[in-house]
């Protein structure tokens, strides 16, 4: 497993990572031994770094990591986010509240420094106000985090992100059908030291290459109920994407998979061949999509004409419908 490192925060960790929200709620039921042995099974892989949010199954995913974490012998990173808990407003981002929710991510994760703190997708207005860096400074400062950053739904917040100094990573959604952030995103948040998390790097599965017209999800699965952005952004699912017209293009990216690798394998691949990327989140409910996301980074890079075809089915028929709005 490659290692990389997490910006300027002194972290190293693992290019594939694991994108916890699979565990904890929003894409079926998923049992706590299933869970453990899928985490187990990407630690075994060489897995180092583990992204969550306090609202994953309202603090499950958390209490599942530090169950794993309490098993494993190796140096773990554990990342969670916060924020989403009350009413999206700007106003309740105050000190006190900021460590109400990190103290419950502390209990959660059986730890007294959470390694990396994320705003999870706040308000547009919190980007530009300093008392709430600020804060998250002091928190750093008393110890109660390690590290700071935010997780963005647009290129633009993460581009007002970057004037705050302490800021250490910055989540964002960065995939094959989304690749805008590529262009300023990635690499000012590089010339700042900023570290960057690739979220939802196969597009919701659309980038697996698995998915079919007559495709249908469980009730309590984010693919069955946000599918217009009922509950949240609507880019946290399918990147955004039109459901067949990912699938349409989907199909001209098949060439990617062969005898050695999967298309998801690809689509990881790719995204691990992009400058400025600390680490990628796939999520995994088993552990033979566990260990297959973590075998991406032992891959040889795409070729010059494979990152030419995603380019050109993104640019025909992708970035139309994403760019303008993320």
């Amino acid at each position: 497993m490659e290692h990389r490192p997490l910006g300027t925060t002194g972290l190293h960790v693992s290019a594939i990572g694991f994108g916890a929200w699979a565990i904890g709620g929003d894409w079926g039921a998923v049992p706590d031994d299933d869970a453990l042995a899928a985490l187990h099974a990407a630690a075994d892989a060489g897995v180092t770094f583990y992204d969550t949010a306090d609202v994953y199954g309202d603090g499950r995913s958390e209490r599942l990591l530090a169950r794993f974490r309490a098993e494993r012998d190796e140096d773990l990173v554990i990342a969670t986010k916060c924020g989403r808990r009350g009413p999206l407003d700007p106003a309740i981002y105050t000190e006190e509240q900021l460590r109400a929710w990190i103290d419950r991510s502390r209990e959660n994760l059986a730890t007294d420094t959470v390694d990396v703190v994320q705003l999870h997708c706040p308000p547009p207005a919190v980007y530009d106000d300093p008392a709430v860096f600020s804060a998250l400074d002091r928190l750093k400062e008393q110890g109660v985090i390690a590290h700071y950053g935010v997780s963005v739904e647009t290129v633009d917040e993460g581009l007002r992100a970057l004037q705050h100094p302490g800021l250490s990573v910055i989540q964002v959604i960065v995939n094959a059908f989304r690749q805008k952030p590529l262009e300023q995103l990635l690499p000012q948040a590089a010339a700042r030291g900023v570290g960057i998390i690739a979220r939802v790097p196969l597009a919701s599965g659309l980038l697996t290459g698995k998915l079919t017209p007559d495709a249908t999800f469980p009730p309590d699965d984010h693919r069955s109920f946000n599918v217009r952005g009922e509950a949240f952004d609507v880019g946290e699912t399918f990147a955004g994407v039109d459901f067949q017209q990912g699938l349409d293009a989907v199909e001209e990216l098949r060439p990617l998979a062969h005898q050695d690798r999967t298309l998801a394998q690809a689509a990881l691949r790719w995204l691990l061949d992009q400058p400025h990327v600390s680490t990628a989140i796939p999520g995994a409910k088993r552990p033979e999509q566990a260990r297959a996301n973590a075998e991406a980074a032992s891959l040889p890079p795409l070729t010059d004409a494979e990152h030419a075809l995603i380019r050109d089915v993104y640019e025909r028929r992708i970035a139309p419908q994403v760019a303008g709005r993320w």
